[in-house]
């Protein structure tokens, strides 16, 4: 596991975490990691809620699907980045979405009971974790709150236009890549892909925007 100690280091979960206290601190949480293939699920819906996933590579998608199959993409996780805990913390019996690997990946999976409860050892590290961990479940709150704004406009070129103002204010400049291709952008946005296509081609003719595939750059 320690070949992954540098994507380890960068997770929001392990902040203020030395390297040398790595190996004990995931001992203590019951670490493992596990390989999963492309298009291959991590975490079921309908499964028991109790495994928090750190992406150590590749790329993880949550998503759920209604009655007819239909897909809302609620995010997409990249090396680092933790899925699994909002659900696991909450203590819900089953999850309500679906974590697949879009890519080949490997992912730290810890048990979430190990993770919130200081150990019989009392390590040090265990209020820092458990304040991290409150830190990222509430920014994903914040994640989540922006999504019901964006999907909350009317039309398709609203939510095209809000969502890529949106990454073009985190990114900090009107040129940015998003990391969605267009049928997992239309499944995030909870849009058609013909529809979406169109109005991506209206704004790039009325000079708003421009784009090569995931790369956009606002124009005006």
């Amino acid at each position: 596991m320690r070949e992954y100690f540098p994507v380890i280091k960068k997770s929001a979960l392990f902040q203020g975490i030395s390297e040398d206290d790595l190996d004990g601190m995931l001992t203590c949480l019951g670490a493992r990691t596990a390989s999963y293939s492309k298009n291959q699920p991590i975490f079921w819906e309908g499964e028991p809620a109790s495994l928090i996933g750190v992406v150590l590579t590749g790329k993880v998608q949550i998503a759920k699907d209604d009655f007819f199959g239909n897909r809302n993409i609620i995010s997409m996780m990249e090396p680092s980045q933790l899925f699994g805990e909002a659900f696991a913390c909450a203590g819900i019996e089953k999850l309500p979405v679906t974590a697949t690997a879009v890519t080949d990946s490997e992912i730290l999976l810890l048990d979430c009971r190990r993770v919130i409860t200081t150990c019989g050892n009392s390590c040090e590290f265990h209020n820092r974790i458990i304040a991290n961990l409150l830190r990222i479940v509430a920014a994903k709150n914040i994640m989540l709150n922006q999504k019901i704004e964006l999907t909350s406009k009317r039309t398709t070129k609203e939510k095209l236009m809000a969502y890529l103002l949106m990454q073009a204010k985190q990114n900090k400049s009107r040129i940015f890549a998003i990391p969605y291709d267009r049928q997992e952008l239309a499944d995030y946005l909870g849009v058609e892909r013909s529809a979406m296509s169109t109005e991506l081609s209206k704004l790039r003719r009325e000079g708003r925007i421009d784009y090569h595939k995931n790369q956009f750059k606002i124009l005006e």
